[in-house]
């Protein structure tokens, strides 16, 4: 994956609070191993931690500080996001509301940007106080996607994945899906309290997936504003590959056997390895979000 190298980052869109210290808030689902499986099984690619029982938190906590921090020092251009992994997050955040706000327009509708929080150890959010623990995840609350960049780490070392710059696009532009279905009314679908391999929490992760892949088919080809050129110039097949093997690290059934020794699919959230490669490659492949609808 390759930026252009001379257009322009917009760090507005993200928030770096990576060395502030955030008052207040702990996870109380559990601890110890446990709990770290538990929010690791339940909330992974997911959306809000009050669906865990996390602590309430404050909205007026919430990470709410302007894009401070190393972004706004470091991330000017794509050459720097070449050659950063912050910056390189800050030009996926970038192409990916590029996309998303061309497509609404292109629809009829208007795109409401979201916020990036890049964090460590701990944050309050809208959704109540979450830890690293929890994966990257989407408040709807205050539609910010939240991420500490220690995960992608994990997601390499715990999980499996082969990693890769791609691989971290995915998490991003999964999370913006969340956001999507945010703005259009079906995340709420995911909030009825059921699990299980034909719930609506699993088509909703899904659906995301698959939005995930919606923007990679297009992302050569969405101009940035600041040149009217694409700001991403190349993704190789090596790139999509990396994306699909970490779509299948975070499958369900992958995670339960891993971490519990056994897959049980009436308590699946996100779907299995084979769904989530199936979807994302379904977006990829068609480009189209009218072809993510997982809900047929």
């Amino acid at each position: 994956m390759q930026f252009d190298d001379d257009a322009n980052l917009d760090t507005s869109e993200v928030k770096d609070v990576r060395s502030s210290r955030v008052p207040g808030g702990r996870a109380t689902i559990g601890g110890g191993i446990a709990g770290l499986i538990a929010l690791v099984l339940g909330l992974l690619f997911g959306v809000g931690p009050d669906q865990l029982g996390l602590s309430s938190g404050n909205p007026e906590e919430a990470a709410t500080s302007s894009s401070a921090g190393e972004v706004q020092q470091a991330c000017k251009t794509g050459r720097d996001a070449n050659a950063r992994e912050d910056c390189r997050l800050v030009a996926v955040v970038n192409s990916t509301q590029d996309f998303w706000k061309d497509e609404f327009i292109r629809r009829g509708g208007r795109y409401s940007p979201a916020s990036t929080v890049f964090f460590t150890g701990r944050v309050n959010t809208a959704c109540g106080a979450a830890t690293s623990a929890v994966g990257p995840f989407y408040c709807p609350a205050d539609r910010q996607v939240y991420l500490d960049l220690g995960f992608f780490d994990e997601l390499r070392t715990k999980f499996g994945a082969s990693g890769g710059p791609f691989a971290q696009a995915y998490v991003v532009a999964h999370e913006y899906g969340h956001h999507i279905q945010n703005l259009t009314g079906t995340l709420q679908k995911a909030q009825d309290g059921q699990q299980g391999a034909n719930s609506n929490a699993v088509k909703v992760e899904l659906q995301a997936d698959c939005y995930a892949g919606v923007w990679a088919h297009n992302a050569t080809r969405t101009p940035d504003e600041s040149t009217g050129r694409p700001l991403i110039t190349s993704l190789t097949d090596q790139d999509i590959r990396d994306g699909l093997d970490a779509a299948a690290a975070v499958g369900d059934d992958r995670i339960q056997e891993k971490f519990q020794g056994r897959v049980t699919p009436e308590s699946w959230t996100h779907g299995s390895a084979r769904q989530r490669q199936q979807w994302f490659y379904q977006g990829y492949r068609t480009g189209d979000m009218a072809q993510c609808n997982t809900f047929r």
